[in-house]
C-alpha cells in the first residue's frame, strides 16, 4: 500500500507550501505528491492524469480539501466514484474528515458516508448556483425597471452618417461604398443602418 497526495492551486503563481507541509506531516514522501497549479473547472491535468496511472488498488490518496480535487461536484463525484471504485482506492480528505473511505461508523462503510456527503454538497452547490441565478436575474430586472442600461455603450455614428445613409437609401451608393465614405467596412455600415433606423422609431 503506497500513500499518494495530489495538490493543486488555480494559478502559477500561487503557493503550494500549505498543501505540501500537510502532507509531509502525514508521513507522505515528496516524490508521491502530484501536483498541477491551473484551475479545477475539470479534470483534464497534467500531473492529475498521471497521478492515475501511478496509483492503485489498495493505495490511499491524500487531498487537503475537497476543492483541490475540483471545482464542479457533479465532476468530483465521477472522479471519486472511478479511483474509489474502478481503482479501488482509499481517498481521505484531510479538512473534512467524512470523507476518509477508510472509516466505519455503526457498520457504515467509508465509502458509502463520502458517496452521500458528496451528494448533499452536489446538491447544495446546484441551488445555491440556482439562487445566484434567481438573484442576479432579479436585480437585472428591478436595475431595467429604473432606467439602468446593461452592455457597452453604443459607439457614436461617424461624421456625416446621416447623409451617407440617405444616399444608400436613394440607391445613388451601394453599402460597400458608404463604408468607405465613411472609413468603416460594409459589414459595420449594415450595423449601424440598423441602429439608425431603431432611433428613428423610437
Amino acid at each position: 500500500m503506497n500513500k499518494y497526495a495530489y495538490i493543486r492551486v488555480s494559478s502559477k503563481d500561487q503557493n503550494i507550501a500549505r498543501q505540501v507541509e500537510a502532507m509531509k506531516d502525514i508521513g507522505i514522501i515528496p516524490g508521491h505528491m502530484y501536483i498541477d497549479k491551473q484551475s479545477g473547472k475539470d479534470f483534464n491535468r497534467k500531473n492529475y492524469k498521471r497521478l492515475l496511472k501511478k496509483i492503485h488498488s489498495g493505495d490511499e490518496l491524500y487531498i487537503k480539501s475537497i476543492d483541490r480535487l475540483g471545482r464542479d461536484y457533479d465532476e468530483i463525484i465521477e472522479q471519486w466514484r472511478y479511483l474509489t471504485k474502478n481503482k479501488d482506492v482509499d481517498i481521505i480528505v484531510l479538512d473534512f474528515p467524512l470523507l476518509d473511505t477508510r472509516n466505519q461508523v455503526n457498520g457504515l462503510t467509508g465509502k458509502f458516508i463520502a458517496d452521500l456527503v458528496l451528494q448533499i454538497l452536489s446538491y447544495v452547490a446546484q441551488v445555491e448556483r440556482e439562487n445566484i441565478r434567481q438573484r442576479q436575474a432579479e436585480g437585472i430586472r428591478i436595475a431595467k425597471e429604473k432606467g439602468v442600461r446593461f452592455g457597452r455603450p453604443c459607439k457614436p455614428f461617424p461624421d456625416n452618417f446621416g447623409k451617407v445613409y440617405q444616399l444608400w437609401e436613394s440607391h445613388q451608393i451601394s453599402k460597400r461604398e458608404a463604408g468607405r465614405m465613411l472609413g468603416i467596412n460594409h459589414t459595420t455600415f449594415s450595423r449601424l443602418i440598423k441602429r439608425y433606423q431603431q432611433n428613428k422609431t423610437k
